[in-house]
């Protein structure tokens, strides 16, 4: 039985951003070996937003990027409670750009409230990388899959997620906006975010039924997510570039069809 079966939609947003589930980094401890973070954007800086680096699901070698909230409050400070800035997306491009040069796929673990919407984000161009990630992702020459694990909001999420598969944890939402946002805009009251939250389709059920999402994954079974993206990548990975890239493009031309 699943355990958001008598939950309401807002009840699993709540749930999505708890400070108690896991992380982006609890994912790749307890999934990847031998992981090695790098860092920087080779512009800028690094964003501790956003992690990255490689190591290896299972026998095979890949790429893994994730954006990670931190539990505790100074974890959260540190990594800006997962609202990466530019640098942040742009160092997560450069791991892309590396494992398309090596033939490694790519494993993205999204979990963000939205990318960082400051002055100085705006200032270093955060549009301009997160649109740059979208173009140059759709032509990827490497399979990529994406797991939003907690939080996918807006854009932020999105910039990670343009990929060959998008999977979602059962408790996890993904939308273009928080309901509390929809609800200030649609009614002027924060208070119907419950509301906006069921008419925004963001869990991973109505998501699935609209066939947005490729697959709904079960909380804390680690054994079977592990199993699962083997399969996938070994399925992803005997394509050509250009029947992945070709079947990629497809697949986001049917949303909203």
């Amino acid at each position: 039985m699943s355990i958001i079966k008598n939950k309401s939609d807002f009840d699993i947003v709540l749930s999505a951003r708890s400070e108690k589930r896991f992380t982006a980094k609890d994912y790749i401890y307890a999934l990847i070996t031998d992981f090695m973070e790098f860092h920087g954007d080779r512009y800028y800086g690094d964003d501790k937003a956003i992690i990255g680096g490689i190591g290896y699901l299972l026998d095979m070698p890949l790429t893994v990027i994730g954006i990670e909230k931190g539990k505790t409050i100074e974890e959260r400070i540190l990594h800006n409670f997962g609202s990466a800035h530019p640098e942040g997306y742009r160092k997560a491009l450069r791991l892309m750009k590396q494992a398309e040069k090596f033939n490694r796929p790519v494993l993205c673990f999204v979990d963000t409230a939205g990318a960082y919407c400051g002055v100085d984000a705006e200032e270093r161009g955060q549009g301009r990388a997160i649109a740059v990630n979208l173009a140059e992702m759709s032509d990827l020459k490497v399979p990529i899959i994406s797991i939003v694990i907690g939080e996918g909001g807006s854009g932020g999420a999105l910039a990670l997620c343009h990929s060959d598969r998008i999977w979602m944890m059962e408790d996890a939402y993904f939308s273009v906006v928080s309901p509390e946002s929809c609800a200030n805009i649609l009614w002027k009251d924060p208070k119907k975010a419950d509301v906006a939250a069921s008419a925004l389709c963001l869990t991973a059920n109505k998501l699935s039924d609209m066939g947005l999402i490729d697959k709904i994954c079960k909380k804390k079974r680690l054994k079977e997510l592990l199993s699962a993206l083997r399969e996938e990548y070994k399925q992803l990975m005997s394509l050509s570039s250009k029947e992945l890239i070709k079947a990629r493009y497809e697949r986001f031309r049917k949303v909203g069809y």
